[in-house]
């Protein structure tokens, strides 16, 4: 028995990735949607310029790089963008009002705003972490809170660009995101 001519396989139409979409945008573009990941100039500078990126591995290698290198100033800057990530809406008020305190004390203390990386945290654990971060941090002279500091901004920053380009949204959606309008 014969068989008649067999079709040729179906091809679905290739659609673009959010990677191809960052690494074709017009430069302006990518760079207001890293500010949103980490707000420094020359970071998101520095990430925009040497695109095209093969894949999510070699853009968060890059964004890697680019934060060991942030001078202080860089650093600075990023910081400043920052706020503490909102709490889950059914959080207690004494809750907020302790938090606010340990915040002030951080930022009395070091001049700056408390970061931290929350990606990896149950959001029942949320505040429970960040209050004993701060705290644990307090005790950190200013040189190596600034070495831990900028740890977390790498994080919080891999974070939002690979939440990004799964698809969650952008940036300054994601979680733990900066406060927009900072």
């Amino acid at each position: 028995m014969t068989r008649g001519p067999t079709l040729p396989a179906h091809r679905l139409p290739y659609l673009p990735t959010p990677l191809d979409a960052f690494n074709t945008a017009r430069a302006d573009e990518a760079r207001a949607l890293l500010l949103h990941c980490l707000r420094s100039r020359r970071w998101s500078d520095r990430i925009a310029d040497h695109r095209p990126y093969p894949d999510l591995d070699a853009l968060l290698a890059a964004a890697d790089e680019a934060t060991y290198d942030l001078s202080p100033a860089d650093l600075a800057e990023a910081l400043a963008g920052e706020s503490l990530p909102e709490l889950p809406e059914d959080t207690y008020s004494a809750a907020h009002m302790a938090l606010s305190a340990a915040h002030a004390a951080y930022e009395a203390r070091f001049g700056h705003g408390f970061v931290i990386y929350l990606g990896d945290i149950p959001p029942d654990e949320v505040i429970d972490h960040i209050l004993e971060a701060i705290r644990s941090r307090l005790a950190n002279d200013p040189e190596e809170e600034r070495v831990v500091a900028a740890e977390q901004l790498r994080r919080l920053a891999k974070g939002r660009i690979a939440a990004y380009l799964r698809g969650a949204g952008n940036c300054a959606t994601s979680h733990n995101a900066p406060a927009p309008g900072r």
